[in-house]
């Protein structure tokens, strides 16, 4: 009986565990989401000391990375998880290393920022900009949501959003080319642009690489080099199972 009571006893703290660290991750999520929403606001309104906030921003991701994966390690080496408890760890190292990224992508956004807040802003406002920000600030978002609910539909859903920013991306870029063939004045300005549009890209990316842990997490499926139609068959097979 008090082997049981023992093993009963580790067992839910060990979830406990889980449970705290998957949190942790979540709170560089927001603190990342934070970071990116800061830097496009300050792009959008020409607010220097803002996007160099951001960068200063970045040093704290990096370190809520570092300790994050530490403590990952000490649950690899302490408890040798299997199973699905295995794949959440293994998920949180590779999602923080995503997050990570994010930051550095949105650090990237608030240099360019500050620096183009000391040139003549176009008359649109960086209005193609706000569309494709719109769009992966909420991929980013929907993506840390399905992992706090370990919700695999829901990250497929948002998985299949990185086209509609691949076709904006490659829209918006040569929208900047034409732009700088008519005036070669605006060059220096539209190559800062297309930074930022491939910045914002590259986080749509970032952000479907952390769908594609929840569906590892909850379903034991690396789906990283497979077509989401592929997939999306899979976890409609999965389901209608008895």
């Amino acid at each position: 009986m008090e082997t049981a009571d023992l093993s009963h006893h580790i067992s839910r703290r060990f979830n406990e565990d889980l449970e705290h660290l998957r949190g942790r991750a979540l709170a560089m999520g927001g603190f990342v989401e934070a970071q990116l929403a800061k830097a496009l606001t300050s792009l959008y309104e020409g607010d220097s000391s803002l996007g160099e906030s951001v960068a200063l921003d970045d040093l704290k991701v990096n370190g809520m990375e570092v300790s994050i994966d530490e403590e990952c390690s000490r649950i690899l080496a302490t408890r040798a998880p299997a199973a699905g408890d295995l794949r959440v760890v293994v998920a949180i190292i590779k999602a923080i290393t995503d997050l990570e990224r994010i930051g550095d992508e949105g650090e990237k956004i608030g240099l360019i920022a500050s620096r183009l807040a000391s040139m003549e802003r176009p008359e649109n406002k960086y209005r193609e900009i706000k569309h494709l920000g719109r769009i992966v600030s909420e991929m980013v978002h929907d993506a840390l949501d399905a992992f706090a609910r370990l919700d695999a539909e829901s990250a497929l859903r948002v998985a299949r959003q990185d086209r509609l920013v691949d076709e904006e991306y490659e829209a918006i870029h040569r929208q900047c080319i034409t732009f700088m063939m008519e005036d070669p004045r605006t060059i220096r300005r539209v190559l800062d642009v297309m930074w930022v549009v491939r910045s914002l890209e590259r986080i749509g990316d970032h952000a479907q690489n952390i769908c594609e842990y929840v569906i590892y997490m909850v379903h034991g499926k690396d789906v990283r080099h497979t077509s989401l139609e592929d997939v999306e068959r899979e976890l409609r097979a999965k389901g209608s199972q008895p």
